[in-house]
């Protein structure tokens, strides 16, 4: 009876935690009655929990890592150039320095203007085509900007072939606006696209590059229920300039957005 007495006290005795405490913990054995025999043990068994903390602490470190120098969690008129013409907009001009695509030369320069209140958001690597550069099968995220009242911008780069199979081929190369839009929609919309929802194409000529811009109504958009598109072709790729906002932003960012989208040239 003592020994069992003893027995389911033991759970009861609080350990201290201290390196040269002891603790209990069960013998390989069985006692005659069933009961279970303990001996003391000189781990300090808050060793093994500091380790597993540790341990499973290391996998948030990816979760907390800084953001890429790219993204900066600052508003762009800090450190971009105002537009000279209005300074109610400051100018992004990308270089080298922005995107693995740039520094691959997969991607010709290119430049576009925003408000100063926006700021750049991060593009995650997997969708960045920093691990496929300089050959990559699948279009990619160039750069992202955003402000929570207006709506987001994203610059997305698509290998040429992945439209035609002729080189250098011009965006006319590659076919009409609609048939352009129906290849590149669901990386305007982030989901599916369905050729209802394109409100308006047009054909615009900056100097000796030709653009096709779109309007679209998207109400299941990943990216936002509405949407402008602006594509070119140049060198071995196709880029898409896209603009996006709610039913919430648009009535007050519509302005804004055309006037990025307009701006966008490469």
């Amino acid at each position: 009876m003592r020994a069992a007495v003893m027995v389911a006290r033991a759970p009861l005795r609080l350990p201290s935690f201290s390196a040269s405490s002891s603790f209990p913990e069960p013998s390989p054995g069985i006692d005659g009655r069933g009961g279970i025999k303990f001996k003391q043990s000189k781990k300090p068994q808050f060793l093994i929990c500091r380790r597993d903390v540790l341990r499973q602490a290391s996998y948030l470190i990816p979760l907390l890592a800084p953001l890429p120098s790219a993204a900066k969690e600052v508003e762009v008129g800090s450190y971009l150039p105002t537009l000279p013409s209005d300074p109610s907009f400051v100018v992004f001009k990308a270089t080298t320095k922005d995107t693995p695509a740039l520094r691959a030369g997969n991607v010709e320069p290119y430049q576009f203007i925003l408000p100063p209140t926006w700021k750049q958001a991060r593009v995650a690597n997997i969708l960045s085509g920093n691990y496929c550069q300089p050959k990559c099968a699948e279009p990619w995220v160039e750069v992202k900007f955003e402000d929570d009242k207006q709506g987001k911008i994203q610059v997305v780069a698509s290998p040429l072939i992945r439209l035609t199979n002729k080189p250098n081929a011009t965006i006319e190369d590659i076919g009409s606006p609609e048939k352009v839009i129906a290849s590149l929609g669901p990386f305007v919309t982030g989901n599916t696209f369905d050729p209802d929802e394109l409100i308006e194409a047009t054909v615009e000529k900056l100097g000796d590059q030709t653009y096709y811009k779109y309007t679209l109504e998207t109400p299941y958009a990943l990216t936002g229920s509405h949407n402008l598109a602006k594509a070119t072709a140049k060198g071995n790729t196709v880029v898409l300039f896209v603009a996006s906002a709610s039913d919430k932003q648009w009535p007050t960012s519509e302005k804004t957005l055309r006037a990025m989208l307009d701006s966008f040239q490469i």
